[in-house]
């Protein structure tokens, strides 16, 4: 059942935040970044590129995606795809912003003593790349990547190292994610408040069977939700 905004958990120590479109837009710099390579080549559809990305074959992020779509275009050759690729990672790079009032939530979150820590399945590399560029980096205790944890979410082992990094135990913890599957089912199976970041939410459809605790319509509101004064 979904929270109402003046329900407080006054008992949490310790929120673990998903990164990729709950911290900051995501797709929108990746799409962004699609329009910038099929523009180099001038040939094709940025949407054609985007959902390479999505189709599970390679990673979210792994430049074999992008190779596949030269191939299907018929105009791989190596030196288009290596300029394909820093295109694709400079222009997303640029284009990664931190929601509004994000960077001022996790000030008064770490202000009033809540540990916080990030859970990503992006690359450390990417995570850390993303974090310095928004300027969020210095905020979170850990950044916990698959290559920490050894698995992906929404296996809970990266939630649960955050966790031991924090010295928190779940039940005094807010797991925060824009993917109901990914970052809330694995928050509420370890008994943490989940928060579910709508705004975030660009997926087609989401699961009736998974729901939050709260959901959010902008990061703001959550100091509200973890009983600081005067929010």
């Amino acid at each position: 059942m979904q929270e109402t905004y003046s329900t407080r958990h006054n008992t949490i120590e310790a929120v673990l935040c998903d990164m990729d479109n709950t911290l900051f837009d995501f797709v929108r710099a990746k799409r962004e970044a699609c329009w910038c390579v099929v523009d180099y080549l001038g040939t094709g559809d940025p949407e054609a590129l985007f959902s390479q990305f999505l189709r599970g074959i390679h990673g979210f992020e792994d430049h074999a995606n992008i190779r596949d779509y030269l191939e299907e275009l018929g105009v791989y050759e190596p030196g288009a795809f290596e300029v394909c690729c820093r295109t694709y990672e400079d222009v997303k790079l640029d284009l990664v912003e931190a929601y509004p009032g994000v960077e001022e939530t996790l000030r008064c979150l770490a202000d009033a003593g809540i540990g916080l820590a990030v859970v990503t399945d992006a690359e450390a590399i990417q995570a850390r790349r993303r974090l310095e560029k928004t300027g969020l980096i210095d905020y979170f205790e850990a950044v916990v990547t698959p290559e920490v944890s050894g698995k992906r979410k929404p296996e809970p082992d990266s939630l649960l190292y955050a966790l031991r990094r924090l010295e928190a135990a779940p039940a005094e913890a807010m797991m925060v994610g824009d993917s109901l599957v990914r970052d809330i089912a694995p928050g509420r199976h370890l008994g943490m408040v989940t928060a579910f970041a709508a705004y975030g939410d660009w997926r087609d459809s989401s699961p009736a069977d998974v729901q939050a605790d709260i959901v959010l319509a902008e990061f703001a509101e959550l100091p509200g939700y973890v009983g600081i004064p005067g929010r």
